[in-house]
């Protein structure tokens, strides 16, 4: 491997790679319901599953304090990453759009052929594709990409509360005698994707995911073949929206740790303060309607949308406010933030080949409250080999490959040694 000149790094911002190393391992927190289980159990834990205390008690922690918010502030460090690398481009003489171009084009291949041969929950296929969008905002006022980004957030929460609407109109057209059989038809495969499986349809899909590799793939393009596509009309909006929010906190120097520490104190007090409470409220209101799917429509993805930016503003500051110390366990999960893409692609890799039948085959055998054993296991992995291998390379294995592919040429990987270094005036 070649060794990277010295002088030629460029200075990182460790806070970006902080907040980024929590949010891949949080995702995971999430995520692994979907590796896991049916994916109707992602938005519906009686979808699937035992009905114990335990597991209600872990989809309760899951609902309030992960979903959506890690996957936020993922979306949040790309914005700002994504204005970082165009900055930085500018200011070497390099052409930004033609960087930037390059790294989303690549990242959306690695994004397909993650969706279609490893994991159908793949979001770099549509990060690339909001990633090309957001390149026209790049020189905006910070001000003005928070008034954006709040547009594309409330256009989010139209669609979702549109379809939650239709859902409602939906079931009670079904539950009128002599309704259409069509309207019936409809009706069925609504609450086969958001309601709780049973009989042959979760035999199927146990049958599926427990056998080969082939048949799993087969499915997965046959099934989620356009699935980036429809992911950015009607998810692509949100995700926008918070790559903005990003682009806006880089600015500002929000995540950069430039604030004073009671700047960030105050925000992490208001957006928990106000997005926990909120997230509480939704919880007890989905599980008094026993988790009817219109309910799931209306509350779990419409109406947790308004809160999720403070919860992820709340969650941002809390982390650069916590880890301004330093320590050992601070630099693991800076060093899991830098290898942040190494970590998301192997973190399905390792998922896949545990539940899945060509591997250990454990897909719908465990319970909700079970799956934050393996989930911490997983963080774990990640906390033990980043640093080790950051403190010998400049770059993760996927991050090398992604960063050659978009320069057209092999990057230096290997970081030179104490005795390789020239001091300077010599």
């Amino acid at each position: 491997m070649a060794t990277i000149p010295a002088g030629a790094r460029s200075t990182r911002i460790v806070t970006l790679d902080i907040v980024r190393g929590v949010a891949v391992m949080g995702i995971l927190a999430m995520n692994i319901i979907a590796f896991a289980m049916p994916f109707q159990a992602y938005f519906n834990p009686t979808a699937f599953g035992e009905d114990s205390i335990a597991d209600h008690v872990s989809w309760l922690f899951s609902f309030v304090f992960v979903d959506g918010k890690m996957r936020g502030l993922f979306s949040l460090l790309f914005g700002a990453s994504m204005l970082l690398v165009i900055e930085r481009a500018e200011a070497s003489g390099e052409r930004p759009r033609s960087v930037h171009f390059r790294r989303m084009f690549w990242l959306l291949l690695f994004g397909l052929l993650h969706l279609y041969f490893i994991w159908f929950g793949d979001i770099l296929a549509l990060y690339a594709l909001v990633g090309m969008i957001a390149w026209r905002f790049r020189r905006m006022t910070t001000r003005k990409l928070i008034g954006w980004g709040i547009a594309f957030v409330a256009i989010q929460f139209l669609i979702f509360a549109g379809l939650s609407v239709g859902a409602h109109f939906l079931q009670q057209a079904a539950s009128q005698p002599g309704a259409e059989a069509d309207v019936v038809e409809q009706w069925q495969a609504l609450q086969g994707k958001f309601g709780p499986l049973s009989g042959q349809p979760l035999n199927e899909k146990l049958a599926l995911f427990q056998g080969a590799y082939s048949g799993i793939t087969e499915s997965r393009i046959d099934r989620h073949g356009l699935a980036p596509i429809i992911a950015l009309m009607m998810m692509g909006w949100e995700t926008l929206g918070f790559f903005l929010f990003g682009m806006a906190a880089f600015k500002s120097g929000f995540l950069t740790g430039d604030w004073a520490p009671e700047r960030y104190r105050k925000w992490a007090l208001v957006g928990l303060g106000v997005g926990i409470p909120a997230y509480l409220v939704l919880a007890w209101l989905v599980a008094r309607d026993d988790f009817a799917v219109p309910t799931v429509l209306a509350v779990v993805m419409a109406a947790t949308i308004p809160f999720r930016p403070a919860m992820i503003v709340g969650y941002a500051a809390l982390i650069i406010l916590a880890t301004r110390r330093g320590g050992w366990l601070v630099d693991r999960i800076a060093a899991a933030g830098r290898a942040a893409f190494t970590n998301y692609l192997g973190t399905s890799i390792i998922m896949t080949s545990l539940f899945y039948g060509y591997g250990a085959g454990l897909y719908g055998q465990l319970g909700r409250a079970e799956l934050w054993l393996v989930v911490i296991a997983m963080w774990v992995v990640m906390l033990a080999w980043s640093k080790p291998w950051l403190d010998r390379f400049a770059y993760g294995p996927f991050e090398w490959a992604w960063r050659s592919l978009a320069r057209w040429r092999p990057q230096p990987m290997r970081k030179p040694r104490a005795a390789d270094v020239v001091p300077a005036g010599t």
